[in-house]
């Protein structure tokens, strides 16, 4: 095997070890810890370490550690946040969430970085294209990573099915699920029947062991890429880093760029949703714990598949019509969320919305990138910054309310911003439809304008 590929590969397997843990784990937050909204507080203060970290860290760790060591050592911070939950409090919940936050932005600089230099010097050997050998790279690692979605749900699933069945749910605790949950105001009363502390120690054993697992592999098999780490090239970079951070908020300037946040802000906001209140209001309440796994698989696995189907799609149908597949399909499971009571006779249901929030979220995914892409071509770096800060804004809000806002009051904030991103999104496609049309508009003028001057002479 070429031994970029293998590093490839080792890459591939340690995040697919790493987030099979923290995926899984991640769900179950506010299902697991819901006193006092403790998960998704923990939740909240992990998107903000995110947000802050990825302002800073990630050049400064590459430049003194490596891209290899600067992925263990990341790693090790999400291994920390799994050894926090074993005895979750606010002690220690709080502090890993902010250290795993921390960790997350290197983590994928890093990956992002180790990727692109093994692609480009085995394409220098081998005389290929350099992106050819970088997107081949990457849609290795990405085909291997979405697997995780699928692995870690399944075993927090497996291992939760153990818990003994108390009979139905009383009707009482149905009324509360749903929009109905309001958490600080029923406290305890909605939450269905919590897991023995047996099986939540088993399923974090299985989960910190998959990390410390990720950890060993890449530290001992890992290849360190001969990168540019020496101090006087990192002077030489260290303007271009300030650079980078200065050219994020100056693109602030552009028209478009304003309009457009509120994209990145829904899909951090609708991803909350999803992983904080439609596990623990609706699933969790209604249907106990351990199905929590084998919805989020429903989504992983539909979100995967329209990820591809709507790369090809895009080129067929443009992008107006996947955005507004995207907005058709989340708008009416708002509104069918906010109507519905959910009750266990209605098991398909649990699954039909998971589904259907995977079907417009792979919309978000794929085409919020693609769309930043085209627009800010001759400022990638700067419009990805700046999406990538708007979407873990997103998160933070989404997650701090969460823990004093009832599921109905939720549900009408994402409409809210669904429907002031669309509007929004509508008037960016009208510039750049006008845009396209003044230069057609200017060529067709020249000739007539010429015509005119040959007649009068």
């Amino acid at each position: 095997m070429d031994r970029s590929l293998r590093n490839v590969l080792v890459v591939s397997l340690g995040f697919l070890l790493l987030f099979t843990a923290y995926g899984g784990l991640q769900n179950l937050q506010s299902s697991l810890y819901s006193e006092a909204g403790l998960g998704v507080a923990a939740l909240s203060t992990l998107y903000c370490g995110m947000l802050l970290s990825s302002m800073f860290l990630p050049p400064v760790l590459i430049q003194k550690l490596g891209c290899k060591w600067t992925i263990v050592t990341s790693m090790c911070c999400y291994v920390a946040f799994s050894l926090g939950n074993f005895y979750a409090s606010w002690y220690t919940l709080v502090p890993t969430s902010i250290l795993l936050g921390l960790g997350a932005a290197p983590l994928w600089s890093a990956q992002g970085t180790y990727l692109t230099i093994m692609g480009n010097a085995h394409a220098e050997k081998a005389g290929k294209a350099g992106k050819d050998v970088v997107n081949q790279y990457f849609g290795i690692f990405f085909l291997i990573f979405q697997s995780s979605g699928v692995w870690g749900n399944l075993i927090s699933s497996l291992v939760f099915g153990q818990t003994p069945t108390h009979g139905a749910v009383p009707e009482e605790q149905l009324l509360s699920c749903g929009a109905s949950d309001c958490l600080m105001a029923t406290a305890s009363s909605n939450s269905s029947s919590r897991p023995s502390q047996e099986l939540i120690y088993t399923l974090l054993g299985i989960y910190t062991g998959s990390g410390v697992l990720a950890v060993l592999l890449t530290a001992l098999l890992l290849e360190p890429v001969k990168g540019a780490r020496r101090t006087r090239e990192g002077k030489e970079r260290a303007p271009r880093v300030w650079s980078a951070l200065l050219s994020t908020f100056k693109l602030f300037r552009d028209k478009r760029l304003r309009l457009l946040v509120l994209l990145p802000l829904y899909s951090g906001f609708e991803q909350a949703f999803l992983a904080g209140d439609y596990t623990r209001s609706y699933t969790t309440c209604a249907l106990g714990i351990q199905y929590v796994g084998y919805v989020m698989i429903c989504f992983a696995a539909v979100n995967a598949l329209c990820s591809l189907l709507y790369g090809k799609l895009a080129a067929h149908t443009g992008r107006t019509a996947l955005f507004a597949l995207g907005a058709i399909t989340h708008l009416s499971c708002i509104i069918a969320l906010l109507l519905w009571r959910p009750h266990p006779s209605q098991l398909a249901v649990f699954f039909v919305f998971s589904g259907l929030w995977g079907v417009a979220d792979a919309v978000w995914q794929t085409q919020n990138n693609a769309l930043y892409g085209v627009l800010f071509e001759d400022n990638k770096e700067a419009a990805f910054a700046n999406y990538r800060l708007w979407e873990a804004l997103g998160f933070v809000v989404a997650f701090g309310y969460s823990t004093f806002l009832c599921v109905s009051v939720k549900l009408y904030i994402l409409l809210g911003v669904l429907s002031l991103a669309m509007v929004a999104y509508g008037v960016v496609e009208c510039l750049e439809s006008r845009k396209l049309a003044w230069p057609l508009a200017v060529r067709q003028t020249k000739p007539e304008e010429e015509g005119e001057a040959q007649t009068k002479m």
